[in-house]
């Protein structure tokens, strides 16, 4: 029987379980609330992590999602530093309950899952040896803080991808030489268009980043304990002490799908409503899969803010009788040097892009179409084409 037990039981503290709870609140749900996290923090936000809080300019009390008297106020119970292992749907007194890696049971009658996930780790030798970060939590970055702070001047940053590339921009910042591996033959392959991955190249490689396409990793090479180079399939070794991996997360799913939850796109399956194929379970953000407006019904997961915050307002009002579908439209953003990046819609399946402005300015942005249909937008320092291509990408129907 659950030691414990919650009406509703968020099980994740990043934007999308932090906003769930405070939806609940806001939609007037009176029962009782609480939050479990692996993270040691109360919740806070994460994008600046790999840019202004990294680069120290930015101290963590301002990344606070909600000032910490919030919960308090709204009776939100936090659990911090607690990792839920396994699902159990056979306890009579509740729908449901969760157990900790501690032997805890947590009952509950609504569950919101919003575990997100974890960085996905290198697979080569070498991988578990001091000096090799990831940048997902605070604690991550505090660790790649102290590397700096103890002289570490040479970083190489694996992966193109949002977080490796931000990363590398603040490393520059601070004096770091810096070497970024991608093994594809583009940055943000991904994500963004040639045009876009192009622009990006140029800048980082302007800014002194020495990057390497369709580069792979070997292993990485120690001394004394602690990383000093990575070795590449080539055979050549490039000096490092300090070594980033951001080549994407691994959704935190495991104890859902041993529940019998249906997966998909590596994470965990949603209706419109962001309901599981189990009861009275729902997943959103990061590790939640769902048909897609934007992607004109595929199966997609969606790594953003904007996406576990809007799929947090579904969830809960649906918990609250008030069900709205989720049919928001997809943005993202990147600061980069004085590079900003927005992105509305997704660029899966185009067959044409167009660029508007002159790339060598600073300032353009490319729309992406399939066929007369325009998908998404990449802007680059343009903010009007964005605010512009949003009014034009919005489904008929959207959250409010």
């Amino acid at each position: 029987m659950a030691e414990h037990a919650y009406d509703v039981l968020i099980v994740g503290s990043g934007h999308g379980g932090a906003n769930a709870a405070a939806a609940l609140r806001q939609r007037g749900f009176a029962g009782s609330v609480g939050m479990v996290s692996r993270d040691r923090e109360y919740p806070y936000e994460r994008p600046p992590l790999s840019k202004e809080y990294l680069a120290r300019e930015k101290p963590f009390e301002r990344l606070q999602i909600r000032p910490l008297r919030f919960w308090d106020d709204k009776q939100i119970r936090l659990l911090p530093a607690r990792e839920v292992v396994s699902l159990d749907f056979t306890d009579a007194a509740c729908a449901g309950a969760v157990e900790l890696a501690d032997g805890e049971r947590i009952g509950f009658g609504k569950l919101i899952w919003a575990a997100g996930g974890v960085p996905r780790r290198l697979t080569c030798p070498g991988a578990d040896i001091s000096g090799v970060h990831a940048v997902r939590t605070r604690e991550d970055v505090d660790g790649i803080i102290r590397e700096l702070e103890g002289g570490a001047r040479r970083a190489a940053v694996i992966g193109g991808g949002y977080i490796g590339l931000e990363a590398a921009a603040v490393l520059r910042k601070l004096g770091c030489e810096v070497i970024l591996l991608e093994m594809q033959d583009r940055l943000l392959e991904r994500v963004a268009g040639r045009e876009v991955g192009a622009f990006l190249l140029r800048e980082h490689r302007r800014h002194g980043v020495d990057v390497r396409l369709q580069t792979t990793v070997a292993c990485l090479e120690g001394e004394a304990g602690k990383v000093c180079g990575v070795r590449l399939a080539n055979g050549s070794v490039l000096p490092a002490e300090i070594v980033i991996v951001g080549i994407g997360i691994v959704p935190a799913v495991a104890p859902l799908e041993a529940a019998g939850a249906q997966g998909a796109s590596g994470g965990v399956l949603v209706d419109e409503f962001c309901r599981t194929s189990l009861p009275d379970v729902y997943a959103i953000g990061d590790c939640a899969a769902h048909a897609n407006v934007s992607a004109r019904g595929q199966v997609v997961r969606l790594e953003s803010v904007q996406n576990a915050n809007d799929m947090a307002m579904v969830a809960a009002r649906h918990i609250c009788g008030d069900p709205v579908p989720y049919q928001a439209l997809p943005w993202f953003w990147s600061n980069q040097y004085d590079v900003k990046l927005q992105t509305a819609g997704l660029t899966l399946g185009h067959d044409r892009e167009v660029v508007q402005g002159d790339p060598a300015d600073g300032k353009f942005s490319v729309h992406y179409f399939l066929g007369d249909d325009l998908t998404a937008v990449d802007c680059i320092n343009d903010m009007k084409a964005f605010v512009q291509a949003r009014k034009a990408l919005l489904p008929m129907r959207h959250l409010a």
